[in-house]
C-alpha cells in the first residue's frame, strides 16, 4: 500500500461541513468568510529519509519549511503562520541556535509567524504545519482541461541527481546540493497564476507521479515531450552518459511548480517569466486519452518516491 492508498483507505473520511475543502490537494481549503479561505498542509522531514546525518542545521531548519511554504505555493496561497513539532535525541545549543536562525530567515523573506508548536525527544524529525490565505481562486489539481497547456517551472532533477550521487558516495556540486538542502518556494509564481492556470500542483515525488495527480482528479491524461523538459547541464551530462531519464521523471525532490494553462492565456506565462525572473517551460498537453504519453524515445516505466 502506497501513501495515497493508505490516505484514501483510512483518512478521507467524508465531510459534513461544506466550508471543509480539497482533501488530497497541496493544501485543505477552509471557507472561514465570503470570498475567503485558509489554505493549509503539514509535512515531516526525517533524518536519513529526507536529508542526510551530515546535513547543516541551516540547511534542514530551510528544507523544513520551504517543503511546507511550495505547498500554499500550489494553491496560490499567501503564507499567514506556521506551527513547529521538533523531535530531537539531545539538547545541543549549537545545533538549536543555527536551526532557529536559519528558520527565521526564511520564515521573515515570506512573512510567515511561527505561532507555537511542540518539542519531544526521539529520533530527529522535524513536522510543520503551514497556513495560508486565498481568495475562491484557488490553484487546484481537478481544474485541468483537455487542450491546455503544461508548464514547469525552472529546471528538473538536480536535487534527485544529488541525492543519487550522495548515495553513491559521490560529492554534488555546490549548486546540486543548493537544490537539494534549501529549495525556494514558489509562492510569487502561485500567487500570479490564480486567474491564468487552471490547475497546479508541486513537484515533490517526481514529475510524472505528480503531474499524474492533477490527470487523475481532473479526468484527463497528457503528452509530455522529454525533450522539452529544463534541465540543468549537471543532468544533461548524466542523462548523456546513462540515459536515465527515471532520475528526471521520478527522482522527486524538485519542488517547482507544474501546471496547466489555456491556449488564451499563454501570452501572460510569457509576462510572469520577465516580471518574475522564472524560467517557465512548455513541456506538454492535456489530452482526452487518460495517462501520461511520453514523445522522446525513452519508454522504461519510472517509480516514484514512495513513502511506504
Amino acid at each position: 500500500m502506497n501513501e495515497f492508498d493508505l490516505i484514501e483507505k483510512y483518512f478521507n473520511w467524508q465531510n459534513s461541513n461544506s466550508d471543509i475543502l480539497s482533501v488530497g490537494d497541496d493544501c485543505a481549503l477552509i471557507n472561514t468568510k465570503p470570498n475567503h479561505r485558509l489554505a493549509t498542509s503539514v509535512d515531516t522531514l526525517i533524518s536519513g529519509v529526507h536529508f542526510t546525518d551530515d546535513t547543516t542545521a541551516k540547511d534542514i531548519a530551510h528544507k523544513a519549511l520551504a517543503v511546507n511554504l511550495s505547498d500554499l505555493a500550489a494553491m496560490g496561497a499567501t503564507p499567514l503562520f506556521f506551527t513547529l513539532a521538533l523531535t530531537l535525541p539531545s539538547v545541543d545549543d549549537k545545533w538549536l541556535d543555527e536551526f532557529s536562525t536559519s528558520l527565521k530567515s526564511l520564515a521573515d523573506k515570506y512573512d510567515i509567524k511561527l505561532v507555537g508548536g511542540d518539542t519531544t525527544k526521539g529520533n530527529l524529525s522535524i513536522a510543520i504545519n503551514v497556513t495560508g490565505t486565498i481568495d475562491n481562486n484557488a490553484l487546484l489539481r481537478s481544474g485541468a482541461k483537455v487542450g491546455d497547456y503544461i508548464y514547469v517551472s525552472n529546471t528538473i532533477g538536480d536535487a534527485a541527481l544529488a541525492w543519487m550521487q550522495i548515495q553513491s558516495g559521490n560529492t554534488p556540486s555546490i549548486n546540486l546540493l543548493k537544490k537539494l538542502n534549501t529549495p525556494e518556494p514558489q509562492i510569487r509564481l502561485g500567487q500570479k497564476l490564480l486567474g491564468v492556470a487552471n490547475s497546479c500542483i508541486d513537484i515533490s515525488d517526481g514529475l510524472e507521479q505528480d503531474l499524474g495527480h492533477i490527470l487523475t482528479k481532473s479526468n484527463v491524461g497528457a503528452t509530455i515531450d522529454l525533450n522539452n523538459i529544463p534541465l540543468n547541464a549537471e543532468v544533461v551530462n548524466y542523462l548523456k552518459d546513462t540515459n536515465d531519464w527515471c532520475s528526471v521523471l521520478a527522482g522527486g525532490d524538485d519542488y517547482q511548480l507544474c501546471f496547466t494553462v489555456p491556449e488564451d492565456k499563454v501570452d501572460k506565462i510569457k509576462e510572469l517569466e520577465s516580471r518574475l525572473d522564472v524560467s517557465l517551460t512548455l513541456i506538454g498537453a492535456i489530452t482526452k486519452e487518460l495517462g501520461i504519453k511520453r514523445l522522446g524515445g525513452f519508454e522504461k516505466k519510472c517509480q516514484s518516491y514512495q513513502h511506504f
